[in-house]
């Protein structure tokens, strides 16, 4: 991981850790999460999807990709 990534990572990780929302949804997109990292975003589940989109909603100055903010969930 380049020390660049490490920083993003920690921005998206700060913006999802400080941003208002329900701790149950984000944990039940937590194994979509995982598979979506493992993968290299090839693998988009739905819970996932429906997290990203309403962290989206919710937040509209998140400016994380969808790879950080599922990094960010599974350090939840």
């Amino acid at each position: 991981m380049t020390t660049a990534a490490s920083v993003i990572g920690g921005y998206a990780t700060s913006q999802v850790t400080s941003a208002p929302f329900d701790r149950k949804w984000v944990q039940a997109a937590r194994d979509d999460a995982a598979a979506y990292v493992a993968s290299d975003g090839q693998l988009r589940g739905a819970r996932l999807e429906s997290v990203i989109g309403r962290l989206r909603r919710e937040n509209p100055d998140l400016h994380a990709g969808d790879l950080e903010l599922a990094q960010a969930i599974l350090v939840q």
